[in-house]
């Protein structure tokens, strides 16, 4: 069973998941992949839920806060490594596609891994905002090229590209 509440954040409304102790998931509303809410029990009492939020309002307000909760999503083992790879991302840097794929294998395609952070569940937390196109070009986000963009500026990255 999942549980989820909701998070009005600057960029939008978004739903927040969790099994009980982990977070699972943070998508904004409507994006690309978005979960059915068929498979969430709403219940904003969860401790996780407030640990969440509070990071939520601290990175929205320009820190860098840490991460203090445990996070656990779901994917293949592919994808897994790909989103370990994206955690890994310090705030204000950012990779490209093709160096996910690098540290992967030599033969690994960029756009394999594009297809990995486009799935990602765990939204801002797991940063896959920090992901550029070749010649850090920026490309797509679930949540919206916009979101992208203002993510981006939070971390002072776009001053950089």
């Amino acid at each position: 069973m999942y549980y989820s509440t909701d998070y009005i954040s600057p960029l939008g409304e978004m739903i927040i998941a969790s099994d009980g102790e982990a977070i699972c998931g943070v998508w904004f509303y409507g994006q690309k992949h978005f979960p059915s809410l068929d498979d969430f029990t709403q219940n904003d009492d969860l401790p996780v839920f407030s640990d969440v939020k509070k990071w939520l309002d601290d990175y929205f307000n320009g820190l860098n806060p840490k991460i203090n909760f445990k996070l656990k999503p779901e994917g293949t083992q592919f994808r897994l490594n790909v989103w370990k790879i994206l955690s890994e991302i310090p705030y204000g840097e950012t990779l490209t596609y093709g160096e996910i794929a690098q540290k992967i294998s030599p033969t690994m395609s960029a756009q394999a891994v594009g297809g990995a952070v486009g799935h990602n569940p765990i939204s801002i937390l797991i940063p896959c905002h920090r992901v550029l196109g070749a010649n850090g070009k920026l490309t797509g986000y679930a949540g919206g090229i916009d979101k992208k963009i203002e993510l981006l500026k939070i971390e002072n990255i776009l001053n950089s590209i």
